[in-house]
C-alpha cells in the first residue's frame, strides 16, 4: 500500500525534477534524428524513439548493478555518443530520406536507440536513487519520461526547422554529455585523481571535438561528392 507521507511526496517531486532535466537529452537526440522526416513519419519516429528510451531504461534498471561494475563502460558509451553527435550534425539522415522515406524512418529510430542506450544509464541511476527502493515510484519516473520526451522532441524539432543552425548546438550538447561520461567513468576517475573540474573539462573537450570533427567532415563532403561524380 502506498503511503503519501512527506518523504514519499518529496521523492515524487525529485523524480519529476530529474525527468524534466534528463529527458531533454533524449529529446534532443530524437529531434535531430527525425528532423528530415516527413511530418507523418516524424511523429511515428518520435513515438518509437520515446518508447525505445523508456524500454531501455527498464532493461538497465534490471541490470543496473552489473552494468555499473563493468569497467570502462562509460568510456565506450561516451566514444559512441561522440560519433553519433558528429553524424547528427552532418545530417546523414537527411541524405537517407532523399533516397527512401521508409528506410530513413528506421535509420532514425536506430540512431535514437543507440544514443538512448548510451544516455539512459545515468537517467536510471538518478531515478532509482530518488525512488529510494520504492518500485511504484521508480515505475512512475519511467512512465513520466514518455510524455516529457515526446513533447520536448516535438518542440525542439519545430525549433530546428525554424533555425537549422541549432543542429550544431544540439550536436555540441551530445558531445558535452559524451565527454562528461568518459571522464566520470570509475576507471578514468581513478587516474584523474583530485584534478578539479575534470568533468567540466572533459565535457567541454567533447563538445569542441564534435563541432571540430563535424566541421572538418562537412568541408570535405563536397570534394568527396565531386570525386565520385568524376569517377
Amino acid at each position: 500500500m502506498i503511503s503519501f507521507d512527506t518523504p514519499f511526496l518529496v521523492s515524487v517531486l525529485q523524480i519529476v525534477w530529474i525527468d524534466l532535466l534528463l529527458s531533454g537529452d533524449n529529446a534532443v537526440v530524437i529531434a535531430l534524428a527525425c528532423r528530415a522526416l516527413p511530418p507523418d513519419q516524424r511523429r511515428v519516429g518520435m513515438l518509437l524513439g520515446a518508447g525505445t528510451a523508456v524500454l531501455l531504461r527498464i532493461v538497465f534498471a534490471l541490470a543496473i548493478t552489473w552494468l555499473l561494475a563493468v569497467p570502462f563502460l562509460r568510456v565506450v558509451g561516451g566514444l559512441l555518443l561522440l560519433w553519433i553527435a558528429v553524424k547528427l550534425a552532418l545530417g546523414e539522415d537527411e541524405e537517407a530520406h532523399q533516397v527512401d522515406g521508409g528506410t530513413s524512418l528506421w535509420r532514425a529510430v536506430r540512431t535514437i536507440a543507440v544514443a538512448d542506450a548510451v544516455m539512459s544509464l545515468d537517467n536510471v541511476v538518478a531515478i532509482a536513487a530518488a525512488a529510494r527502493g520504492h518500485v511504484a515510484l521508480f515505475v512512475f519516473g519511467l512512465l513520466l519520461s514518455i510524455p516529457l520526451i515526446v513533447v520536448g522532441a516535438t518542440l525542439i524539432a519545430r525549433l530546428l526547422q525554424a533555425v537549422p543552425a541549432i543542429v550544431w548546438a544540439g550536436a555540441a550538447l551530445l558531445g558535452w554529455i559524451a565527454g562528461e561520461m568518459i571522464v566520470t567513468d570509475p576507471m578514468v576517475a581513478r587516474q584523474v585523481g583530485d584534478l578539479r573540474h575534470a568533468a567540466t573539462l572533459g565535457a567541454a573537450t567533447g563538445a569542441v571535438l564534435v563541432i571540430g570533427v563535424a566541421a572538418l567532415l562537412a568541408r570535405q563532403r563536397p570534394r568527396t561528392a565531386g570525386g565520385s561524380q568524376r569517377a
